[in-house]
């Protein structure tokens, strides 16, 4: 019996990363050998073993048969007869088909995936395999973002043919909605995007956002020239940021989708249209609240953003306390104004001086309001127990706040 680790640790390890999580494989063993050396077995169909120190889960090598149309309809055939070589073939590609020896130490690569590793090419394993499992085809598309590596033509190939066959359609919400917020996740979420579009499966998970590259612009702001590719600028320019933020780039403009021809590039009232098409989004795809949230409070604000020093000081006010939950929320706030700088900084031209001036001047105009309003209390207001209640109340306290911010 051999033990070895396997998988993404060992492909973090010869990449220089600390890995996460830590896979074993046991070959020529058996359930008997396992539990007798101390292993707790979890799982009967699937048998995996807890160390009984550590706790870390050890599996046997085993074969995958398919049954199913879904990605998890398999027949597992485990025994101690199955090589090292026999259980990598399952795997999805051969950078994560790679295994350490845990007594020697020696990397074992039966594969290629050094070669693939050092060429930063995403590669399957297994023609047939691969073409099993159509969540291998959005692990594709987010292994491209988490390592910045490009697929191999072959891959790509049989990619496409799964989707044109129709298999992702059997791929639940919840999964199809883990893949991307894994990948969002990444440094480099705009590839995920590109990949998947370039293989077809982002018209079938977010068929909106595949809409975007049909979508003119106006060249004179826009030279990339349709919705699709600014997005993916705003995208590059927010890959620094959070995976919640990330979700309101990438469907900040979706709204255009619906754009009246007639209106064409102007997009006038995107903004508003946006809001149903994240809701609907959000919905199939079982989306937490907490990306909706940014997500529509991006779609709603974007455009408005840079227009604050122009505003009435009721409307200022009206707007902070919309994109900082009422001035309880500076993160949230500070969310949405990275969300507008991308969207500022996201086109294939040169943003002006003056610009960049009349952002910097809105975000100062932001943290100036927020700063002034979080210390106020309805308390404060002269004559407060005597004052009406209900909707009259929210009135008088809006001109309350109004006056001791901006002195009017």
């Amino acid at each position: 019996m051999k033990i070895y680790k396997v998988g993404g640790c060992v492909r973090d390890m010869v990449l220089n990363k600390a890995p996460h999580d830590i896979d074993y494989l046991v070959v020529g063993g058996t359930v008997e050998e396992m539990i007798a050396k101390g292993f707790q077995q979890v799982g009967k169909d699937f048998p995996v073993f807890l160390h009984p120190i550590t706790k870390e889960e050890y599996a046997l090598a085993r074969k995958e048969l398919k049954n199913g149309d879904k990605h998890t309809d398999f027949e597992f055939e485990f025994s101690p007869d199955i090589t090292l070589a026999e259980d990598m073939q399952r795997r999805d590609f051969t950078i994560n088909a790679l295994a350490q020896d845990v007594e020697t130490g020696e990397i074992v690569d039966t594969v290629g995936g050094i070669k693939d590793l050092k060429q930063k090419i995403i590669r399957h394993v297994n023609s047939e395999h691969f073409g099993e499992d159509p969540l291998r085809v959005l692990r594709m598309c987010r292994f491209a973002a988490k390592l910045n590596f490009e697929v191999a033509p072959e891959t790509m190939n049989i990619a496409k043919d799964m989707v044109d066959a129709g298999m992702l359609s059997h791929l639940t919400s919840e999964r199809v909605w883990k893949e991307i917020e894994k990948a969002l996740e990444t440094q480099h979420f705009e590839k995920f995007i590109r990949v998947a579009r370039d293989c077809g499966a982002l018209k079938v998970i977010l068929p909106e956002v595949d809409k975007l590259w049909d979508i003119p612009e106006k060249e004179q702001y826009h030279p990339e020239k349709n919705s699709g590719e600014h997005t993916m600028l705003v995208i590059r320019k927010g890959e620094h940021l959070n995976p919640k933020v990330k979700f309101a780039l990438l469907l900040h403009d979706i709204g255009k989708i619906h754009t009246p021809q007639d209106i064409l590039p102007a997009h006038h009232g995107h903004e508003i249209r946006g809001v149903s098409v994240i809701e609907k989004i959000c919905q199939r795809l079982l989306v937490p609240n907490e990306y909706k949230k940014i997500a529509i409070l991006g779609c709603q604000n974007h455009m408005k953003f840079r227009l604050l020093p122009q505003m009435k000081s009721g409307k200022k006010l009206d707007f902070l306390k919309n994109i900082s939950a009422n001035f309880k929320d500076e993160k949230q706030m500070n969310d949405i104004i990275e969300m507008c700088r991308c969207d500022m900084l996201g086109r294939a031209k040169n943003i002006t001086t003056e610009e960049k001036e009349d952002f910097d001047e809105a975000v100062k105009l932001c943290h100036f309001i927020f700063d002034k309003v979080k210390n106020i209390r309805a308390t404060d207001m002269p004559k407060f127990n005597d004052l009406p209640k209900g909707p009259q109340f929210s009135e008088l306290y809006r001109e309350f706040r109004i006056k001791q911010v901006f002195g009017k």
